[in-house]
Formats: structure tokens, C-alpha cells, sequence
């Protein structure tokens, strides 16, 4: 039994160095790094080292790149990461629209696939949809041969960690008999990390957008819906029940109008899209082109149309008092603001910098950024796959590395 338990703390400390060393070669990107200064880097004996680093380059995950410059004695061999020793797959599930990408180990796109879908409405046709671009992103050529790690999934509401299989029916009401975490387990045999779409956008721009280099900041998803996903200490912060960022649920005017949450005045109910197009029709005078979609309003407000204009600004204040909010409570070092919306630019951003002032103290004012996402329509995707590799880098086991590619 002594034997067994011995050997059991061997495995797991092995694993752990594992994906201490993985970790750290993945961080150094293309500098590289030598078995020397990992070594010393990592605080892991040579010969710890020189082991788990032979396994890896068998699995192929690994390379050797090139000798770097001599510092006395043997030049020493530079090993990079391999980032295309796997594939991961983000898909996002919009409240109209369906998403998915299929990323290298470096957050670079492959496969972008969109498709229009009322999600909310048509619960058992999204999770087909979804079926349906997972597997053209499996059949993608570059897949063939190599491994996808899992699939991550953005869903627009908040997710219970406890009981993750279960969408918010307050927001779903019609997904009560949904479980897609397990559909999809069971149809691709693959892991399945899913969460809100909105903590997937800030997890995206943590590693790859305007988030990095901070370790505390914002995202605001502006679209169908409005949602925030808040990095504190370089994660994802989720609150004891799963639903901290709900800031499309907070309340901007107490007599607004009633939200599809069922409460009254929340921020979504005064600036999703559905209430953008609905005030736009209300106010536009007799004989103004009618509006379909929240992209009609941005291209006529660029167009010097007023009503849309004004709705546009509207929308910037009623996003800035939110905001204000939030850096007064948070104080984040940068809000990044993403969705649909954003193709409006500084149209909305110069109303929101402007509210902002009015409102936020200036302690939280002072240092705090809000941008434009640099990572376009396909941040919430590019997200969910993310929180795959995030995973995966701290359990190497997900990866195939007990037997040689060739």
C-alpha cells in the first residue's frame, strides 16, 4: 500500500513539473529557452528537466529551435513551444447567431464559421447548428493527423459552476430541457468548457487584446443583450453562484421599461438591440427608412440621420452611467467595450468618456481606459477556446504526450 501511494505522489509531482515546464516554455514564445535556464527558472533539477523535456520533444510539443550564443562552454539549444502540435475550437452561442473558430495553441485563427440563428427561440435547432460547425471545424484539413484538445462554449447568460448543464431558464426560458454540455461530451467525445459569452470576451482580451498587461480590467459584450465579464488578479471572476458582471441587469432608470429578466429599468432593457430598434421606430418622423437590424442605426447616424444619431448618444450616456458604476466599485485599469455596438466608434465612445466624468469619482477615473476590443466579431469564440488552452497548459495530460508523432 506504502508502495502504491509512493508512486501515485511520484506520478502527480511528475505531472505538475510537467506543466510547470510547459507553462513557462508556452510564456517565452518565440525567445525560446534553454534546459539551463529552466532549470533555474522553474527550480527544477537538471535531471528533472532534462526527462520531462526529452518526453515532450517525443510528443512533439516541443522543438528544438537553434543554438543560442555561447556564454562559455557549449552553446546552449533554444526550445520553443509548438503551436500547432494541437487544435482548439471556440464557439459562441449568440442570442441571434451562431459562432465557431478553430484556433492554434497561440490563439490564431484557422476557421472562422457565423451563421444567423434564433438561438433564443429555437433551442434544439442551435445545438445542431452547433454540432454542425463543430464538425466542419474537425474536418478542416489542418486537424487531420493532430489533436484537438477540447471545445469551449460561450452562452449568452450567466452559468452556475455547480450545475454548469443547466442555462439560465430566466434568460433560456425555452432551454429548461437542455443539456448541452453533456450532448456535446457525448457526440464528440472531446471536453467541454463552457461559460458566459461575456467572460469569454474578457478572457480573450486578457491574453490576446486590449486586456493585456492588465491584471484587473472590464469587458462589456454590447449586442442583443448586455453582459460583463471582470478579470480581478488576471481571472476570471465569477462570484460565489456564477452571475458577478451581470451588468446588463443592473438598474440605470427605476420607472424604464420592464427587461426580458423580468425586472425594470436594467441597462439591457434601455440599450440592447430589440430596444434600440424599437425607440428608433418610435421617434423616427413619417417618411424615414425603416431599420431592421442594429447595424441599419449605426450606418444612418453615420449617415447624419438624427433620430439615429440620438439614439446613439442615448445609448453612450446610458452605457456611461454604468460604467461610472462599475469604476467606482471595481475601479478596473481598463474597460473594453465589445458586440455589435462598437461599429459605432467614437460616436458612442466620446458620449460614454463624457458621462463617465460627470458621474465617476475622479480617484476611479484617474488611469482607467475605455476602448474598442481590437479582436473583432469573433472574440467570445476566440475566448472559449482560450479557457480550453488556459486548461489545458495547467493539466498537461490533455495533451497527447505518451507517444511519439512519427
Amino acid at each position: 500500500m506504502l508502495k502504491q501511494k509512493r508512486t501515485t505522489d511520484s506520478s502527480q509531482m511528475r505531472a505538475h513539473n510537467t506543466g510547470v515546464l510547459l507553462r513557462h516554455i508556452w510564456a517565452m514564445g518565440e525567445q525560446g529557452v534553454s534546459r539551463a535556464d529552466l532549470s533555474r527558472q522553474c527550480g527544477l533539477s537538471r535531471s528533472t528537466v532534462s526527462g520531462i523535456i526529452s518526453q515532450l520533444l517525443n510528443a512533439e510539443i516541443i522543438h528544438e529551435s537553434h543554438q543560442a550564443r555561447s556564454t562559455g562552454g557549449r552553446p546552449p539549444i533554444v526550445l520553443r513551444f509548438a503551436d500547432q502540435h494541437s487544435w482548439l475550437i471556440g464557439v459562441e452561442l449568440g442570442a441571434s447567431h451562431v459562432s465557431a473558430v478553430l484556433c492554434d495553441l497561440r490563439g490564431r485563427l484557422r476557421l472562422e464559421l457565423h451563421t444567423d440563428h434564433d438561438v433564443q427561440g429555437d433551442p434544439i435547432g442551435s445545438v445542431r447548428l452547433v454540432e454542425k460547425l463543430i464538425a466542419r471545424c474537425l474536418d478542416h484539413p489542418t486537424v487531420h493527423g493532430k489533436q484537438v484538445i477540447g471545445i469551449g462554449i460561450g452562452v449568452p447568460c450567466p452559468v452556475d459552476p455547480a450545475d454548469p448543464d443547466q442555462l439560465s431558464t430566466r434568460i433560456l426560458p425555452l432551454w429548461s430541457d437542455i443539456r448541452l454540455t453533456s450532448q456535446l461530451r457525448e457526440r464528440f467525445n472531446l471536453p467541454i468548457f463552457i461559460d458566459n459569452d461575456a467572460n469569454f470576451g474578457a478572457l480573450a482580451e486578457r491574453w490576446w487584446g486590449a486586456g493585456r498587461g492588465h491584471d484587473n480590467f472590464a469587458y462589456i459584450k454590447v449586442a442583443t443583450g448586455v453582459g460583463s465579464g471582470l478579470i480581478i488578479d488576471s481571472q476570471i471572476f465569477r462570484g460565489s453562484g456564477g452571475i458577478a458582471g451581470e451588468i446588463g441587469h443592473t438598474t440605470i432608470e427605476a420607472s424604464g421599461p420592464r427587461c426580458r429578466c423580468g425586472l425594470s429599468g436594467c441597462l439591457e432593457a434601455m440599450i440592447g438591440t430589440d430596444s434600440l430598434l424599437r425607440r428608433y421606430h418610435t421617434l423616427k418622423p413619417e417618411g424615414s427608412p425603416s431599420v431592421s437590424g442594429l447595424d441599419d442605426i449605426i450606418d444612418l447616424a453615420d449617415a447624419a440621420d438624427p433620430t439615429a444619431a440620438r439614439i446613439i448618444t442615448e445609448t453612450g450616456e446610458y452605457l456611461g452611467i454604468a460604467i461610472a458604476n462599475l469604476l467606482n466599485i471595481f475601479n478596473p485599469a481598463c474597460v473594453v467595450l465589445g458586440g455589435s455596438l462598437t461599429r459605432a466608434g467614437d460616436r458612442l465612445l466620446l458620449p460614454i468618456r463624457e458621462t463617465i466624468q460627470e458621474r465617476a469619482l475622479w480617484h476611479s477615473i484617474a488611469g482607467a481606459e475605455v476602448c474598442l476590443t481590437t479582436l473583432g466579431d469573433e472574440a467570445v469564440a476566440v475566448g472559449a477556446a482560450t479557457q480550453v488552452l488556459a486548461f489545458a497548459l495547467g493539466k498537461p495530460e490533455l495533451f497527447d504526450l505518451t507517444n511519439p508523432r512519427s
